[in-house]
């Protein structure tokens, strides 16, 4: 019996196995038949059966199933079954928990829904999986810009910042001050500091998740996580008993930007004052330190001075010029960028801007001397509340030096105790930049000695406000030079007259539309060289396209006798010239390009602007420059989906020109414009072309310093001894972008090499990667290779964004390590393209 039992056993295994394979074949022919009729959620849930009954065939099926996945994940972020998306690639990743590639595709899902901290996490474990993916680690740099932000390691690397920070909390808590909470904890080093000086209770809180965990990887690092309690909370929610036992007597922070106020500070120690620290020190009382509560910074100075600066201006107005390539400007809108007070912008932003002046091209020069704006006691509960309540006031600042009043630019000095303070000035070698209000609406900008600037003052929304900037020419007859006090202008009749004397601001009475432009965009409209050599390359086009009467009279740089426009302005007044030639610009944000196309011709131009404000700006201007009206369209306002942007405008037409977006101004290339430049090429009818037609990439080989303490806290050393470095160095990224070649501070150490073509129109021409001999012509250290680009529109008109007058910024890859090097050596560059971004690695 035993034997009979025992084979019935194995008969029963043996039908069971048999019926487990006939599934299993069943499933995947069922799920390929669907994956053929693109029902890919049914495909999905067969490949799940097959791949929990047979586990045997994950390497099998893999590609595959990672390819239904992505598909159905497609189909359900469209219909917006947001969980049932999660779901799937939970499901997957527990099949295939070491896939870089799912990783990848579902920190790509979170991004996009703005789960940055979580993304982030999927990012860096599909680099960890495979350091070599390219997309996971191009996700990885770009999400970390979002979750580190760049300045924690300049901050990190100032070692006088830091030291002086840890003398500050040292002399506190020696003199008593034993329990402290550190708010806005950051990378955790303040907290570190406090516990270093012998404090008995220290908390610290954090708002990003990032950041947290980040603070709580190095706190354990410095054997402190028994010592330091960190708070995954804005300090506005920390409550006594159930997250600290009792109040502190010292909380100290350093919330503070450029323009002092804007990362909350105030109502941070508003709330501090009244939840989280014990009572003040009574003035001229002596009491034990640990008796009563204080902050640390204790208050802080806020001075200010008019500049002339061209590298503001052209950012942030446009320039006297009447016209640009051929398109009049001026009078027909008003353009403001989204500091300016008076201006509409969809979104809250910030009334200032931020510079390091030190280092703007071009300089600037002061045009007043410096004056204090306002003094704030962090320790004074009642001045904190005040602030926020109090009424603007008028300040005036004398002019010492004439020239052009292009803004305020405002910094701090920030008294940390009695003996230590930290100043931003411009003037000091520190890690912080300046608050730049920049000044617009003005009839005239020019002042003289003798002149004043005359500004309204306030603090709203958590920001320090400096608005309606305006000279007070000297001819209105106000004397300051007996006056020690420059903030004051007198008796209220005195400032009444002044005012009315003010040369103010534009009257915005309706006559003229408003646009609020972001800067990048003034400063391209600013940029001539771009727009001149975009409407030769386009004539050049065109005439040889349509070689008619209307185009001939335009010469091929674009400076003939203007064609016979107005004729042809008659003409499509009436009706659209059925032989009209049809350009398109998907240009990134605001550009005219299609109205200079525009007046080179019987052309239709579509523009894929789409606020509805740069529309009615486009529409004013088009209208100003006699433009009939039917020959602008604007090509995303016919579109369903922005993905079909590229086809045709009807059946039987083929664009002329298509004018792709290649550079960022950041000074990266554009996202899939290579994939763009693929689909236009099928939509250009005969000797149409795509601008521009290719781009070289340039780069040379540099020492710098900045770069490396921008990029990456340099060891323990910065940072006193304290072990921060390779954890909030897992979050650098090689490349430095918005960089100012003209001012960055670095000795070149080769010269200016070309590294790589990109054709758009010729892609035989392209190349995925290329090995680069670099000759050194300076001995040094390598510690960074800066590069920019020579954008071809044809063969005789390019662009060379490393121009100071050019509207792009420039980029640097910065070594993990820098290489000593001597002159005559010879360094081998690796130049990779892949997706449209650039790496560039030194091969040893």
């Amino acid at each position: 019996m035993p034997n009979s039992n025992s084979k019935l056993h194995s008969n029963h295994r043996s039908g069971r196995e048999a019926s487990r394979r006939e599934l299993v074949s069943r499933s995947l022919q069922s799920a390929q038949h669907c994956l053929e009729i693109q029902d890919f959620g049914t495909a999905y849930a067969h490949y799940l059966l097959v791949l929990n009954l047979a586990p045997e065939l994950k390497t099998t099926v893999k590609e595959t199933f990672q390819f239904t996945l992505f598909k159905w994940a497609e189909e359900l972020d469209s219909l917006a079954r947001i969980q049932d998306l999660f779901n799937c690639y939970e499901q997957a990743l527990e099949l295939y928990p070491n896939d870089e590639v799912i990783c990848n595709s579902m920190g790509e899902h979170l991004f996009r829904m703005g789960f940055r901290d979580e993304a982030a996490g999927y990012f860096h474990k599909a680099v960890k999986l495979n350091p070599d993916f390219a997309d996971a680690k191009e996700n990885f740099y770009r999400v970390a810009n979002w979750l580190v932000e760049r300045w924690h390691f300049i901050m990190l690397n100032d070692a006088k910042r830091n030291l002086t920070y840890l003398r500050a909390i040292e002399s506190a808590v020696h003199s008593g001050s034993k329990s402290v909470l550190d708010i806005g904890t950051g990378t955790g080093i303040l907290s570190m500091f406090a516990k270093k000086a012998g404090a008995s209770s220290v908390y610290a809180c954090e708002l990003s998740k990032t950041m947290y965990e980040l603070a709580r990887d190095v706190v354990a690092a410095n054997n402190m996580e028994s010592e330091i309690k960190l708070l995954h909370l804005k300090s506005l929610d920390i409550e006594i008993p159930k997250h600290i036992p009792e109040r502190v007597s010292l909380v100290v922070t350093e919330t503070v930007d450029a323009g002092l106020f804007g990362e909350g500070i105030v109502e941070s120690l508003i709330h501090a004052w009244e939840h989280l620290l014990l009572q003040p020190k009574p003035k001229n009382q002596d009491f034990s330190a640990g008796d009563y509560g204080r902050v640390i910074p204790a208050s802080a100075t806020i001075f200010g001075m008019a500049v002339e600066c061209k590298e503001i201006r052209r950012h942030h107005r446009l320039g006297i010029m009447q016209e640009v390539a051929g398109v009049c400007l001026s009078n027909s809108v008003q353009f403001f960028s989204p500091t300016y007070a008076g201006a509409v912008s969809e979104e809250t932003v910030e009334p200032y801007t931020t510079e390091k002046l030190s280092r703007i091209p071009g300089g600037y020069r002061a045009l007043t001397e410096p004056c204090q704006v306002m003094t704030v006691d962090f320790n004074d509960l009642q001045e904190l509340k005040s602030l926020a309540a109090r009424k603007p006031w008028k300040l005036s600042l004398p002019v010492t030096e004439g020239g052009i009043l292009d803004a305020v630019v405002v910094w701090f000095v920030l008294q940390l105790d009695d003996e230590h303070s930290l100043s931003t000035s411009p003037s000091e070698e520190s890690c912080w930049e300046q608050a730049v209000y920049p000044v617009q609406g003005l009839l005239d900008y020019s002042v003289k000695t003798g002149d004043t600037v005359m500004m309204e003052v306030c603090c709203q929304d958590c920001y320090l406000k400096i608005q309606k900037i305006s000279p007070l020419p000297s001819e209105c007859g106000m004397d300051f030079s007996d006056r020690d006090d420059v903030l004051s202008l007198g008796n209220e009749a005195e400032l009444c007259n002044a005012l009315a004397g003010l040369q103010t601001s534009t009257k915005q009475d309706g006559s003229t539309p408003v646009c609020v432009l972001e800067s990048t965009e003034i400063a391209l409209l600013n940029d001539i060289a771009y727009h001149e050599c975009f409407k030769a390359a386009m004539s050049k086009v065109l005439l040889s396209l349509k070689p008619s009467k209307d185009l001939h009279s335009m010469d091929i740089d674009g400076h003939g006798s203007g064609i016979n426009l107005q004729e042809h302005q008659k003409k499509s007044s009436l009706s659209v010239d059925p032989d009209a030639l049809y350009i398109l610009d998907v240009s990134e944000g605001f550009s005219i390009l299609p109205i200079i196309a525009g007046k080179l011709g019987p052309v239709r131009a579509y523009s894929s602007v789409e606020k509805e404000q740069h529309q009615a700006a486009l529409h004013v201007i088009a209208e100003a420059n006699h433009f009939p009206k039917e020959t602008l369209e604007f090509w995303l306002s016919h579109l369903e989906e922005e993905s079909v942007v590229l086809q045709r405008p009807k059946s039987d037409k083929l664009w002329s020109i298509i004018i792709l977006d290649v550079i960022e101004t950041s000074g990266l290339i554009q996202q899939e414009v290579m994939e763009k430049a693929a689909i236009s090429r099928c939509l250009l009818h005969s000797g149409g072309k795509i601008f521009p037609q290719y781009v070289l990439v340039y780069g040379m080989l540099v020492e710098s310093e900045s770069l490396m303490l921008e990029s990456a806290v340099q060891g323990t050393e910065p940072t006193l001894g304290f072990n921060i470095a390779p954890f909030i160095n897992q979050f650098k990224v090689p490349v430095r972008v918005y960089l100012d070649l003209s001012t960055l501070p670095c000795v070149p150490l080769s010269k200016p090499a070309e590294l790589l073509r990109l054709d758009l129109m010729n892609p035989l021409l392209n190349s995925p990667s290329r090995e680069v001999k670099i000759q050194i012509c300076k001995s040094g250290r390598v510690t960074a290779i800066p590069f920019w680009y020579h954008i071809h529109l044809d063969e005789d008109h390019s662009l060379n964004t490393s121009e100071e007058s050019s509207h792009w910024k420039q980029a640097a890859v910065v070594l993990d390590e820098p290489i000593p090097v001597q002159v005559g050596d010879e360094l081998v560059l690796d130049v990779q393209h892949h997706k449209s971004n650039i790496s560039i690695t030194v091969k040893r």
